[in-house]
């Protein structure tokens, strides 16, 4: 027997992984038209100013942008449509509640395409960093880098 096909991550949020503290993650199917499943696999999708929001009992993915395909011409889509999240409904109520109550925010992580070949949403619950945290954050980075540097000397 061959292996299994494995997830493959098509599209990371970067600025989230900075700004917010991620407390809990689901992943979530996405509702998306023919031309758009295609422009993704080309990996031509951007997670940078997207979030996402429940409305009506449903959770809706805002401002993700994904690239017209080229070859769909007329029969394209428009780039920032607002797009359907597929999760449990016991998911839904629950990300709603601790969306009202803690004052919480759902922000979309990574894009991928499961070993099914379905492309999946990684969302998750996260608190916003102050600036101070940021600040550590870098402060901490710089010196990790430094000692790899270091070390490197050494050598």
């Amino acid at each position: 027997m061959g292996k299994k096909p494995q997830a493959k991550v098509i599209a990371k949020n970067k600025k989230a992984f900075f700004n917010y503290e991620l407390l809990e993650t689901f992943e979530a199917g996405i509702s998306l038209l023919g031309s758009e499943v295609k422009s993704i696999r080309e990996g031509r999708i951007s997670l940078k100013e997207s979030y996402a929001e429940v409305k009506d009992g449903e959770v809706f993915l805002l401002h993700c942008h994904i690239s017209p395909y080229e070859a769909a011409n007329r029969f394209n889509h428009d780039p920032t449509r607002d797009r359907k999240l597929l999760l449990h409904s016991r998911e839904i109520k629950r990300l709603a509640g601790k969306i009202k109550e803690k004052g919480l925010t759902l922000v979309p992580t990574k894009v991928l395409i499961n070993a099914k070949g379905k492309v999946k949403v990684e969302i998750s619950l996260a608190k916003g960093k102050r600036a101070y945290q940021k600040k550590e954050v870098i402060k901490e980075r710089d010196r990790d880098r430094e000692m790899r540097a270091e070390l490197k000397k050494w050598r």
